[in-house]
């Protein structure tokens, strides 16, 4: 707003900082509400930040009123200015700040509805997550309760229709699941702002188990259903492999009666027939192999299902018959081939057998070095298990073979004579009968040699290669349940870790419980570095025995080695962070205090905790907190209250509030000061104290008034104004009692619950006080209005007068009572007075009058109304009476009652007698009775008036040597003894020192006074109102002007409403109508008597009684011109 316009309608000052007040707090409010987030799923979260929302829309309809306020405000600066630039703004302003209080209670309201909207989404996707878990859990139990596959039909049939069940039972639990979805995407769609990393997780984890457990499901159908054909199957496939054993049986019989016959060996042709009739049976006995393996290992796990029946005993019979006539069909198979074998070319024959037997041999040493290297996870394991499985079946059906060629050739060998062999050897070449028999015997016995030692070593071979496969198969399985259990333990933990809050978004007090949690985690997981070890151990053992791990089982170990490392740094990482953060931003830390400045400020600490800012633009460092900088400026338009109190009062309420100590109730300051243990009143308190009770007191106002309290600005700025007020020098220290009367003296209470908690911490056990404690106290609460600037008005530093005038009021007992210093404190002692009229300025601010004001015709009156006791309907609001504006026809001489708080209609009666009686005085009786004036400056004569006393011991001193005939005799020094003989010396001495007592009264005056020259002027006035001070006391009401707390007091418990008159002869109060003629100038009459008090304490001082004889005549001399000077201008008046 252009200065133009303010310095044109002062009134715009307080509009335009009551609106950028509001204005600042609607948007620090609405950014609040768009950063406050919520864990969705989180029904606590939820209803504590709904209860926030509460608390926010009931601060934001208690702030209504102000709205209202500013509103009127507004109306009446239009109706009172003609300026149409500063009315456009006004309106501009006003439309601007209902358009933002409309948006920001739009969001309230909104987020409130979204939140609600959330709880009950967030509830119903809880109860459909409840119940879909709870058939996840059924479906588990049941497949766990499946274990092994059933043999028996009975069984198996149980078992499908079992499976069959549960699988209808899934079609219609997946509506469950369906749901539990649907609310969850509804979650994630609907509320994307807020937090949904808890319902993507849980529904992520719950849909990976549906399909898990569907997948089994089908898994098992299908293997039952497999079972169940093959169990259907067996008992025919049985009859029909026992049919064909029979026929084959027969078959063989035949074949073999046909090889015993006589002379058959020289019937080559029937040989050959015989021959390949035998390889007809021997075909179909090779193609029957397999189905004789399956329907054996069929027939055991039938046999074992159905273990201790009548049942198994049966098949138990047929399985040993078809084992019996199985291996006895093969034994024949056999005989007939070695008798058939036995012709002619016998040996070539078992030369070419052992031939294809070694080439069999050799391809199967080959296919089994083919199935080398184990594989690197169990399913390949398993399968190469298989695989092997089906070889050494092959090697079991080949070694009847192997072992008749061998038995064979060895009958051959033995039976044979050397004549016979050396028919059937012919050589290309002659050679003796001896050497071609040799040759025939040395090659069978080699081939024979060969293919035995070739079938032993393809055993060992094959026996070496299955221990090899069992070992893999356990280490794989071992390796793999380690996997399964290490990850599902990583897992668990991963979901508490993605869970974690940002540490930024975590409150202060919650930071040590999630540092014990994450602590508590981390020794959940210490275990899991067995885990990992033994897995990887695993995996090393198997490395060593040449197992080289698949690419999925080293892609696992990796991530589980990863994830475990992960998890590791992630948990140290959140430990470190949590304990940073509870260092930097607990209550043993002052770093949360760093967002109390925004930029270009910086807050830094000193080395003794003392805070202080840096302006990164302009450079320069100060003490002062900038906030408390602009709340030290923003009054500057109070220097117009023309009464000191008010004034004081007035800045006073403007800081209270800026510290939001006006929302700190009694109870809870004391229950903050308890907490901390704050009772030993003159220990000191360092920084970390100060700050530490102060977090504890504004938590609690957060808490009562949810986005009213900026936790970290508040601390900030009230330990600023704490070291600004009691510890200038910045030592990092004040004392207890210090900082318990400036919280004490700014927070929510009553009156004389204040004074009774002061005096209590002053108070001796048995609750007396005495002179020096009193002190204390009065010194502490003086130091708020000299912190402003304003202590000159109240008597200066100098506390003595105070406390003596207290002993005095209880008649000078050496301790008083708490009783005896309320009744003194209700008469508001000089130095106490800005005290309860804070109480009444507070009481006002909220108070608004049907009446207009006389002056500047607002209506109604917000704040103070002084009501004519010498017109009817004459009314005056507080900003035109304090500036000294009158109407015509109206003197501020007149009487004059105030009001806090709206009247009564007995007081309007009242009011309305006293009009009419003082109707009928002229303005001589007003002249013979003035009033005491509306500021008390000096309500209760703070000990004598000092120069006063210091003039009549000089003149009693001075009449009497004049009447002695004395001279003033040299003194000897302060320091040395008097003599006795000489008690006139002593008598001087006496009076002497009591001269410099009072001088050095007036030293401290003279020090408070060269401190405060900009109220020079000021006080000097107020010394001329106590030299022209009435004795008799105006009385209105029945109240007595000299205790003004005594009045009516209509207000709440916590700011009592007091009835003010306003006197006739305050020079505060005196407008310039007033005047009866030109003032004279008295400034230079004003130079001379500070010059003459200046020179009344020279630098270098004499220690002998003549010298302080002259000092008094000066002093003495001095008082005088200053009591002429005030004495012309009231003349000139």
């Amino acid at each position: 707003m252009p200065s133009s316009l303010l310095l044109e309608v002062p009134a715009l000052a307080d509009f335009n900082r009551a609106w950028t007040e509001l204005t600042d707090w609607l948007s620090l409010l609405d950014r609040v509400i768009k950063s406050q987030r919520v864990m969705v799923g989180d029904l606590e979260d939820i209803n504590e930040m709904i209860i926030k929302q509460k608390a926010t829309l009931q601060d934001l309809e208690q702030r209504r009123p102000q709205l209202e306020e500013l509103i009127t405000a507004a109306q009446n600066l239009k109706n009172k200015t003609s300026n149409q630039e500063a009315r456009t703004i006004i309106t501009d302003r006003i439309e601007r700040i209902q358009s933002q209080w409309d948006e920001v209670q739009e969001h309230l309201q909104n987020r409130r509805q979204q939140l609600n909207e959330m709880l009950k989404d967030s509830t119903q996707w809880l109860e459909a997550k409840e119940e879909a878990e709870q058939v996840l859990g059924q479906a588990r139990a049941k497949l766990e309760s499946w274990k092994e596959t059933p043999y028996t039909m009975d069984a198996i049939q149980k078992k499908i229709t079992e499976t069959k069940q549960l699988a209808k039972d899934l079609r219609q639990w997946q509506i469950n699941v369906d749901v539990a979805n649907d609310l969850a995407l509804k979650l994630l769609r609907d509320y994307s702002s807020d937090d949904t990393r808890k319902v993507h997780m849980i529904t992520e984890n719950i849909n990976a188990s549906w399909a898990s457990i569907h997948k089994r499901v089908s898994e098992r159908e299908a293997a039952l259903e497999e079972t169940h054909r093959l169990l259907q199957q067996f008992p025919l496939d049985l009859e029909k492999f026992l049919a064909w054993l029979t026929e084959a049986e027969t078959t063989a019989n035949v074949l073999q009666d046909a090889t015993h016959k006589e002379r058959l060996l020289e019937d080559s042709k029937g040989v050959r027939e015989l021959m390949k009739q035998w390889q007809d049976l021997q075909g179909e006995i090779e193609a029957h192999t397999d189905i004789y393996h399956n329907l054996d290992e069929n027939g055991q796990k039938v046999l074992r299902s159905l273990e201790g029946s009548d049942d198994a005993a049966l098949l138990q019979r047929r399985l040993d018959t078809m084992n019996f006539k199985w291996s006895e069909l093969r034994k024949k198979s056999l005989n007939i081939r070695s008798h058939l074998e036995a012709s002619s070319d016998q040996w070539k024959r078992l030369h070419l057998s052992l031939q294809e037997l070694l080439v069999w041999l050799q391809l199967k040493d080959d296919e089994l070095s083919r199935q080398a290297p184990i594989g690197g996870d169990f399913p390949a394991v398993q399968k190469q298990n298989d695989v092997h499985r089906a070889f050494k079946r092959e090697l079991k059906t080949k070694e009847p073979v192997i072992m008749s060629t061998l038995e064979t050739v060895r009958i051959f060998l033995t039976e044979q004579p050397l004549e016979g062999l050396e028919k059937l050897y012919q050589e290309p070449r002659e050679l003796p009968p001896e050497e071609r028999a040799q040759n025939v015997t040395r090659l069978l016995r080699k081939q024979a040699e060969e293919v035995n030692t070739e079938w032993e070593k393809l055993n060992l071979h094959s026996a070496d290669w299955q221990r090899k496969i069992d070992e893999a198969l356990q280490r794989l399985q071992e390796l793999q349940e380690a996997t399964d259990e290490l990850d599902l333990k990583l897992r668990q933990a991963e979901v508490i870790k993605g869970s974690w809050q940002p540490v930024g978004d975590l409150l202060i007090d919650s930071l040590q419980d999630h540092l014990e949690k994450v602590k508590v985690l981390r020794g959940e997981i210490t275990p899991l570095k067995e885990n990992v070890s033994y897995v990887n151990d695993l995996a090393r053992q198997l490395t060593t025995l040449g197992i080289q791990l698949s690419p999925y089982n080293l892609n696992t170990l990796e991530d589980l080695n990863t994830r475990w490392k992960l998890l590791q740094v992630a948990v140290e990482d959140r430990i470190r962070q949590l304990h940073e953060a509870h260092r930097d931003f607990g209550p043993a830390s002052q770093h949360f205090l760093s967002t109390s400045v925004q930029g270009p400020w910086e807050r830094a600490i000193s080395p003794n905790k003392v805070p202080y800012y840096i302006n990164h633009c302009t450079r320069p460092s100060c003490w002062s907190h900038p906030k408390m900088t602009e709340v030290g400026e923003s009054p500057s338009d109070l220097n117009n209250v023309r009464f000191s109190a008010y004034r004081t009062a007035m800045k006073l309420r403007r800081l209270q509030k800026a510290l939001c100590l006006d929302l700190l109730s009694l109870s809870a300051a004391c229950d903050a000061l308890d907490q901390h243990n704050l009772k030993q009143n003159d220990q000191p308190m360092d920084i970390l104290q100060v700050i530490n009770c102060l977090t504890t007191i504004y938590d609690r106002l957060e808490q009562e008034h949810n986005n009213l309290v900026n936790v970290p600005l508040c601390v900030d700025m009230c330990l600023n104004w704490l070291l600004n007020v009691y510890d200038t020098g910045r030592t990092g220290r004040i004392r207890v009692l210090s900082f318990k009367t400036g919280i004490i003296s700014l927070c929510k209470a009553h009156l004389e619950d204040k004074y009774r908690y002061l005096f209590k911490q002053v108070a001796s056990s048995t609750g007396f006080c005495d002179q020096r404690r009193l002190g204390l106290l009065l010194h502490d609460s003086i130091q708020i209005p000299r912190q402003l600037g304003e202590v000159a008005s109240f008597g200066g530093s100098n506390i003595e007068p105070s406390v003596r005038s207290c002993f005095q009021f209880a008649n000078n007992k050496p301790e008083i009572e708490a009783a005896l210093f309320l009744d003194w404190m209700r008469l508001e002692p000089q130095s106490m007075v800005w005290l309860p009229v804070l109480h009444r300025v507070a009481a006002a601010e909220t108070a608004k009058h049907q009446a207009k004001c006389n002056i500047c015709k607002e209506c109604p009156i917000i704040g103070f109304r002084y009501r004519s006791l010498k017109h009817f309907n004459y009314d005056i609001c507080q900003s035109c009476f304090f500036s000294g504006r009158v109407a015509k026809g109206h003197k501020m001489h007149y009487p004059m009652v105030e009001y806090c708080t709206p009247t009564t209609s007995g007081e309007d009666v009242r009011d309305f007698a006293k009009v009419l009686k003082n109707k009928f005085r002229t303005k001589r009786y007003f002249a013979k009775h003035p009033r005491m004036g509306y500021l008390p400056v000096q309500t209760v004569l703070e000990g004598d008036n000092m120069e006063t006393n210091l003039q009549a011991e000089y003149d009693r001193l001075k009449q009497q040597h004049e009447h002695k005939g004395l001279s003033p005799l040299p003194s000897p020094p302060e320091m040395m003894p008097t003599s006795p003989q000489s008690p006139r010396d002593a008598e001087l001495i006496a009076e002497a020192k009591l001269l410099r007592q009072h001088k050095g009264r007036l030293e401290a005056r003279m020090q408070i006074l060269e401190d405060h020259n900009k109220q020079l002027e000021s006080q000097l006035q107020r010394l001329r109102q106590l030299l022209e001070q009435p004795q008799a006391e105006a009385k209105v009401n029945g109240t007595t002007m000299s205790s003004p707390s005594t009045s009516l007091q209509r207000s709440d418990s916590s700011q009592p409403m007091l009835l003010r008159v306003v006197g006739s002869q305050t020079s505060e109060s005196m407008g310039e109508e007033d005047l009866l003629s030109p003032p004279q100038d008295t400034s230079t009459g004003l130079e001379e008597v500070m010059e003459q008090l200046n020179n009344s304490f020279p630098s270098s001082r004499g220690h002998n009684v003549g010298s302080l004889f002259h000092l008094a005549d000066d002093l003495g001399r001095a008082m005088e011109s200053l009591v002429s000077v005030m004495t012309d201008e009231e003349g000139a008046e």
